[in-house]
């Protein structure tokens, strides 16, 4: 199991190496923008019942280490999922099988109308 440790906290967040390695490439980003986010996951089984939520931002350290010594294949698809969860009011969370390959989630609201065949979308002067 992969640990991330998080601000002055000794105690780390226990996840597996490959989930680790696709929330390392999202954090990254989204800090590396200045974005904030919540981070959520069920505790594990020699921890107490319940579940945690962090609020990270690019102040607050973070280190990443990895049982492997050989980095982890990423799927794009976990990626975008883990990415849009982070946008999400929901945060990002943990609660994501990684064994599997992760179909992309249908947008949540339709995309616009396309424009009428034949009607220009900007009118010339």
């Amino acid at each position: 199991m992969a640990k991330l440790f998080y601000g002055t906290t000794p105690e780390p967040i226990t996840i597996d190496d490959r989930m680790l390695a696709h929330v390392k490439v999202v954090v990254a980003t989204k800090l590396r923008r200045g974005e904030s986010f919540t981070l959520s996951w069920v505790h594990g089984p020699d921890e107490p019942v319940g579940r945690s939520t962090i609020w990270l931002q690019p102040s607050i350290p973070l280190r990443f280490v990895f049982d492997s010594e050989q980095p982890e294949a990423l799927d794009q698809n976990l990626l975008k999922r883990l990415a849009n969860d982070a946008n999400s009011s929901r945060g990002l969370s943990l609660d994501v099988p990684v064994d599997e390959p992760v179909a992309p989630r249908a947008p949540a609201r339709a995309a616009a109308p396309a424009a009428k065949a034949g009607r220009p979308l900007v009118r010339a002067a």
